[in-house]
């Protein structure tokens, strides 16, 4: 669960300098698009939608596409895999009143001596500029 929090800190921070920019009116921008933080297998992630297909209308917007992404995950085994692993998923984003956005993004696990690879869904929130 910690990771998961590390993840939404550094969501509410990204936002929270947003909105100091918005307030200042500076000029310079630092992040353009959609920031999300969530849950999956186990872990956390954060990402920033990519290429997609979208529909918009009215404020409102559906994006279908690749997810470039930074996975969060605590190794509970004798030989660990690192903590921040970069990944790349698929899925849905939907952005409501402007500025919040839903995710639902699948995310490959590769097979290990262990396990079959399988496709693991997620749920992240987070926030467009």
């Amino acid at each position: 669960m910690s990771t998961l929090k590390t993840a939404f800190t550094i969501i509410f921070l990204c936002f929270f300098l947003a909105q100091a920019q918005e307030e200042k009116k500076i000029s310079i921008q630092l992040f353009q698009g959609t920031i999300v933080a969530g849950y999956v297998d186990h872990g956390a992630y954060i990402n920033c939608t990519g290429p997609s297909v979208k529909y918009s209308r009215a404020g409102k917007q559906i994006l279908l596409g690749l997810l470039p992404s930074i996975k969060i995950k605590q190794d509970r085994s004798t030989v660990k895999n690192s903590t921040f692993m970069p990944s790349l998923g698929f899925g849905a984003t939907a952005t409501f009143f402007g500025k919040f956005a839903l995710q639902i993004p699948a995310f490959y696990v590769p097979k290990t001596a262990a396990a079959n690879g399988s496709w693991k869904l997620g749920l992240g929130i987070g926030y467009t500029l």
